[in-house]
């Protein structure tokens, strides 16, 4: 039995060795072709981001609560309405006025009518200017001092978290672009409010709050909606640019091939650059918008008489005709 197995493994390993073997005779005879071509830097915009991750919030979230126990007798606003300071939002009765105008009803709607002239409803007035987010409580229902009537908020912000590595890059008033993760499409400025000083644990890692203020809230802005943030740290314009694809760094320095114009060779000029966008980078001297760089690289291609062929065929032999020869 174990002379079977060790003859199963022996056999495995030819094989695999086989199969090493035909893959490397097949690579060996391929040919690699380089590719050269031409790029010229161009004048652009470049910016440089601290991307983190946010969340929609009212900025102040103030429930409107009732004064004393009661009924609710009717609802003024609805969600997404703005009221004013003061505005009344809602009418109720306390316990003992809702009790009285039951019992007033089993004796006529004169007696109804004077007793509501009498004993006045309460209204719940606005304590700020803002916009209506929580409008639930039906007329009737009844409700305690603990209970949240309306929910307003003054205006929608975006609060992010911010690595304690990058919040020492975070000031007042930064531009940012807000992305929520609903709307991938629309890109939202906004700046800098709030940074908070008292830092978080989130999953092991230490955070700061920071507040944003979009320049315009769209319709679909949603509390409780998952954003993208990205802070503009670094911002420069009509600057020279080139593909960080063509920068070759050696030994401390940045260079870039040139074109020679008396000859088809290439030339190595040293630059030196400035910020990045990890796409295109910041040429500060040694380029000029005329100048062409030569970028070469290489391509690996099988001949064009093996293609086609089997790998795991014996060399010599070729397909031909639907036969071997």
């Amino acid at each position: 039995m174990r002379r079977i197995k060790s003859k199963i493994i022996f056999g495995i390993f030819v094989l695999l060795a086989i199969t090493v073997f035909v893959m490397i005779k097949v690579k060996s005879k391929g040919q690699s072709s380089e590719i050269v071509k031409e790029v010229t830097p161009t004048i652009g915009d470049i910016q440089t981001f601290i991307s983190t991750t946010g969340t929609v919030l009212p900025k102040n979230r103030l429930e409107v609560k009732a004064p004393v126990n009661g009924r609710i007798e009717s609802i003024l606003v609805q969600e997404g309405d703005e009221v004013k300071l003061g505005q009344a939002l809602a009418w109720m009765s306390s316990t003992e006025r809702a009790a009285l105008l039951d019992a007033a009803e089993g004796q006529g709607e004169a007696v109804v009518k004077y007793w509501k002239q009498v004993y006045k409803p309460i209204a719940l007035l606005a304590p700020i200017n803002g916009e209506v987010i929580v409008a639930t409580t039906q007329p009737g229902q009844t409700v305690t001092t603990a209970d949240a009537v309306i929910v307003l908020s003054d205006h929608l912000i975006v609060r992010a978290q911010v690595d304690e590595t990058d919040i020492g890059k975070i000031k007042i008033d930064q531009k940012a672009l807000i992305i929520l993760d609903a709307y991938p499409d629309t890109k939202i400025k906004a700046s800098v409010e709030h940074i908070y000083y008292e830092s978080e644990t989130v999953n092991n890692v230490t955070i700061y709050k920071v507040d944003l203020v979009p320049e315009n809230v769209p319709e679909f802005f949603r509390s409780g909606m998952n954003a993208t943030v990205d802070f503009i740290e670094q911002s420069k314009e009509k600057v020279l640019l080139v593909s960080v694809d063509v920068v070759i760094k050696h030994k401390g320095e940045n260079y870039v091939l040139l074109k020679a114009s008396d000859s088809k060779d290439s030339i190595e000029r040293i630059v030196k650059l400035g910020i990045t966008d990890d796409k295109n980078v910041e040429v500060v001297s040694g380029l000029s918008v005329n100048d062409k760089i030569v970028v070469r690289s290489k391509k690996f291609v099988l001949p064009s008489s093996e293609a086609g062929s089997n790998p795991f065929m014996p060399f010599g032999q070729k397909k031909k005709n639907g036969a071997s020869k």
